[in-house]
C-alpha cells in the first residue's frame, strides 16, 4: 500500500466534500470551492468527516495515481479551510512592488516596469518598506496549485543570481552563493 495513499484525510468543522458524477471530487469551505477529476479506477469515499481514497490493484499505474490523488483531495480540504500563503523577497536596490487591485506592478532593474496581472481567486498585498528593507509579497489563495504557479511566474521575471544574490525569491529560501572572481596571486 502507498504509505501518503492508505492515510484517510480529516474535514474539519464547515467543510463538505461530495463526489459528482464522473469521478469529480467538489470540496466546499468556508474560503471557497475546488473541484478535482479523479481517474476513474482510483475511489473517493466519503464517510462521515473521514475522506478514503483507494485502489483497485497493485499496477504500478494504480498506484502511482493513489498517492497522488489522496494528496490532492488533502491539499483541496487544506485550503478551503485554512488556505495556503506565499511570500516572496525582493532583493536588490530599487526593486519594488505595487499592487492596484489584481494587477501587480514590479520594477526590477529593467529598462521598463512590469505589469502582471493575478487570477482573481488570489489576494495580493505589498506590505510598507522601512528603509533599507526589502520589499516582500505575499500572496494568499485556497488553491495550492494555482498558487504556486503565480508564485513561480513571478520569481521567474528575475531568478536571484547566485553572486549578490539579487532577483526576486521566497521568504526562507537558501539560496546556493558563488565566489566571485579571485584575484590572480603573482
Amino acid at each position: 500500500m502507498s504509505r501518503i495513499g492508505k492515510l484517510p484525510v480529516n474535514l474539519p468543522q464547515g467543510v463538505t466534500v461530495k463526489v459528482d458524477a464522473g469521478n469529480v471530487v467538489v470540496v466546499k469551505g468556508p474560503l471557497g470551492e475546488l473541484r478535482q477529476k479523479v481517474d476513474a479506477d482510483i475511489k473517493v469515499a466519503v464517510e462521515g468527516t473521514v475522506v478514503t481514497v483507494t485502489r483497485p490493484t497493485d499496477q504500478p499505474r494504480h498506484r502511482s495515481m493513489h498517492g497522488l490523488y489522496r494528496a490532492l483531495v488533502a491539499n483541496m480540504v487544506k485550503g478551503v479551510s485554512e488556505g495556503y500563503t506565499i511570500q516572496q523577497e525582493l532583493v536588490g536596490v530599487g526593486y519594488r512592488v505595487e499592487v492596484k487591485g489584481q494587477i501587480l506592478e514590479f520594477s526590477l532593474g529593467y529598462s521598463h516596469d512590469i505589469h502582471l496581472e493575478v487570477p482573481k481567486e488570489i489576494k495580493a498585498v505589498a506590505e510598507a518598506v522601512k528603509k533599507g528593507q526589502n520589499p516582500v509579497l505575499t500572496l494568499k489563495s485556497h488553491d495550492k496549485q494555482l498558487i504556486g504557479q503565480v508564485a513561480a511566474k513571478i520569481r521567474s521575471l528575475r531568478k536571484p543570481e547566485p553572486y549578490k544574490g539579487k532577483g526576486i525569491k521566497f521568504v526562507g529560501e537558501q539560496l546556493r552563493r558563488k565566489a566571485g572572481k579571485s584575484a590572480s596571486a603573482k
